[in-house]
């Protein structure tokens, strides 16, 4: 125990992330109706939508690349590309059609950023200024709702008192720790974001590496837009709009380092709990819409100034 003091002590990061999700938990317990069956079940739904986004950003943070801030967007488009081929075609083509989508578009980054170093930030706002005017083009900034008894109805309601979408995202984040932990793909994703140069000193495949990472990030925020499109029954570019920073915010507040090399599924489980129990917190307490906003922003400002002063960084 006075071992595990010491490392806290010395690891401002660590001391940090005990002294939130402890503040946290006692804050959420004694907030009035916090533990009612609604504010659970808007924790959950919330932990969700937000988890899946946040679970699809670790890959990337992992790689060495820091972040997006195109996953948003591509949650959004893909919600829309599902209800399109929903309407014209049924679940199954249309799951299949959006998990492809954000995957492929997404995955193009990673390709564009692994073969030629590309700058991951500035390729992401690029792509996300892309997806936007192209989706304000085609859909002519319109709502597109889904036709009545298409097929989604399915994946809402719950099994066994929990929202199907809080299953869903818990098996994400089972898959994705299975493809950190025991695939080949995984150990060499934290090779690679451990130190680029190393890595390609040891022949590591890191444009097919990169790639993937960015591929399977562009899979879980599609099923992001997915789930956000079944909950409404429609879609539009305003979904999933500043995603991208609750996402960050769960990534880094779980303890998956900001430059790479070292982090889970299993911390950004921890990460959007805590996210997602501030902004129900709030909800409660009547604050704005803004304030989320603004708490998810100062969250990443102070994990990323923790980060620097961190030993080693």
């Amino acid at each position: 125990m006075p071992m595990q003091f010491a490392e806290l002590t010395r690891n401002p990061m660590q001391t940090t992330r005990a002294v939130v999700l402890i503040a946290l938990s006692v804050g959420a317990v004694l907030t009035p109706s916090f533990l009612s069956a609604p504010s659970l079940t808007a924790l959950l739904t919330t932990a969700s939508v937000i988890g899946c986004l946040a679970a699809g950003m670790t890959f990337i943070t992992i790689s060495g690349n820091i972040m997006s801030f195109a996953l948003g967007a591509t949650a959004a488009s893909s919600a829309l590309v599902f209800v399109a081929i929903l309407n014209a075609a049924g679940l199954v083509p249309a799951l299949i059609g959006a998990l492809l989508f954000g995957a492929l578009i997404t995955g193009l980054q990673g390709f564009i950023i692994g073969s030629i170093r590309a700058n991951p930030i500035i390729v992401s706002i690029a792509v996300n200024v892309l997806i936007y005017g192209i989706a304000a083009w085609v859909t002519k900034n319109e709502m597109i709702y889904t036709r009545a008894n298409a097929g989604h109805e399915v994946l809402k309601g719950t099994i066994a008192g929990v929202p199907i979408e809080f299953l869903i995202f818990i098996a994400l984040i089972a898959l994705g720790q299975f493809v950190l932990s025991f695939t080949g793909f995984g150990r060499n994703l934290i090779l690679i974001g451990s130190g680029f140069q190393t890595a390609e000193a040891l022949g590591l495949p890191i444009v097919r590496t990169v790639f993937w990472a960015y591929f399977w990030a562009g899979l879980f925020t599609a099923i992001s837009g997915v789930l956000l499109a079944v909950r409404y029954d429609h879609a539009n570019m305003e979904f999933a709009l500043h995603y991208d920073y609750d996402a960050i915010a769960a990534v880094l507040v779980g303890g998956t380092a900001i430059e790479g090399g070292d982090g889970s599924m299993i911390r950004t489980l921890i990460g959007i709990a805590a996210i997602s129990i501030i902004q129900v917190v709030l909800l409660l307490y009547g604050f704005e819409m803004e304030w989320r906003f603004f708490i998810s922003g100062f969250i990443v400002l102070l994990v990323v100034i923790l980060y620097s002063r961190s030993p080693g960084s």
